[in-house]
């Protein structure tokens, strides 16, 4: 694309009458983010604690004042850095901190939405690695790539893989997005969807909010109305991957198809 995108403006800490004008240097939160840079940068960033790679990152959405409260408070909120980077952007929004002066640090809309880029940066490059080869022959890249795209998802989705004659994605595609516990599922449109995109095998995928991949007698009813769909028209289903925060349930290895 030709068109280049202007960076948000950064978020500001909410107003205090306690609060005092900012210092840069070498103490304060000056100096703490320079120390923390310095680390990072003679250590590697492997070593860094998820909560300071969070700090790292929320520096450049809020390039004042102390972070480190904001960047536990997310982890504190949803429970691990993953979750973090799937969270909506509607939900980091609600997360709020004191730092060390008692003045009410937030998530702004430019700081959720960067940490909601930097997991579509993630996924894509997932998709990437899964798609440059035959799914079949990647089956670890495919499993890293819906864990990511799905595992923190808070409503179930419903979604296939369209896969070409040689197992190369052509296409991964949210057939219907549902509530806690349901996605509706048409064979018929997902087998109709196939022939539009000239498809030859699907992998069929979906998440289990509950966190538990399990599969329910729903799903296994459900994956054998789309089997006998596309056996019809000649198309193969090569599996159906269930997602939970617990890891991925897999129909063909489980012996359910």
């Amino acid at each position: 694309m030709s068109s280049v995108l202007p960076f948000p403006a950064p978020d500001r800490p909410a107003p205090s009458p306690a609060a005092e004008p900012r210092r840069s240097g070498a103490t304060g939160a000056g100096g703490h983010r320079e120390r923390l840079r310095q680390r990072a940068r003679s250590a590697g960033l492997h070593h860094l604690p998820d909560y300071e790679l969070l700090e790292l990152f929320l520096f450049r959405s809020q390039p004042q004042g102390d972070v480190k409260p904001v960047a536990k408070a997310l982890l504190a909120r949803f429970g691990s850095l993953a979750a973090v980077l799937a969270a909506p952007v509607e939900d980091l929004m609600t997360v709020r901190a004191e730092d060390a002066r008692g003045r009410v640090r937030g998530v702004g809309v430019e700081t959720a939405l960067d940490l909601s880029a930097l997991h579509e940066v993630a996924r894509r490059v997932l998709r990437e690695e899964a798609a440059n080869r035959p799914v079949i022959a990647s089956w670890t890249a495919l499993v890293a790539y819906v864990r990511v795209a799905l595992q923190h998802e808070p409503r179930e989705q419903f979604r296939v893989l369209f896969l070409d004659n040689h197992n190369k994605l052509i296409l991964d595609e949210v057939q219907n997005r549902g509530t806690v516990d349901h996605a509706p599922v048409y064979p018929r449109e997902v087998v109709r969807r196939a022939l539009e995109l000239s498809a030859k095998n699907l992998i069929i995928v979906h998440n289990h909010p509950s966190g538990d991949p399990t599969p329910s007698r729903a799903d296994i009813q459900m994956t054998r109305q789309v089997i006998d769909a596309a056996r019809a028209l000649e198309i193969a289903v090569h599996d159906h991957l269930v997602v939970g925060r617990e890891g991925v349930a897999s129909f063909r290895q489980l012996g359910l198809m």
